[in-house]
């Protein structure tokens, strides 16, 4: 089993940045594929980024690409998502992720097996 507690989200102006961590505790984190999802209210989560677990495969969603940058450390057991140029449609709560997964299935959310609780990132205009 694997636990995931994310940390680092809050209240920004556009255009501002933030760094979200993700620390893991259990199971062998360095074998799994990380990735973050976001979840606005009334709206389905919704992938943001994944990296895999040597970190030479990462992938982005088209609305963050530019923007975001996922990261990985195996010795801290963390995953680190950095945010620039924040937009008021960033606004959602971010979850981070572990699992399996199958290569050219990151952005599928029920390839994924571990979550954490979520941390709420709000952008105002």
């Amino acid at each position: 089993q694997v636990q995931l507690v994310e940390s680092g989200g809050g209240l920004v102006q556009a255009g501002n940045s933030l760094r979200l961590s993700c620390a893991a505790s259990g199971g062998t984190f360095s074998r799994y594929t990380l990735g973050w999802f976001r979840q606005a209210p009334g709206k389905e989560r919704e992938f943001v980024a994944a990296i895999s677990w040597t970190g030479g495969r990462i992938y982005y969603a088209d609305s963050v690409k530019g923007r975001f940058t996922i990261s990985r450390d195996n010795a801290k057991k963390t995953v680190y998502l950095q945010m620039n140029s924040l937009k008021p449609e960033d606004t959602a709560v971010y979850y981070c992720s572990a699992g399996a997964v199958v290569a050219g299935r990151e952005a599928r959310r029920y390839e994924y097996e571990y979550w954490g609780q979520g941390t709420q990132v709000t952008v105002s205009s």
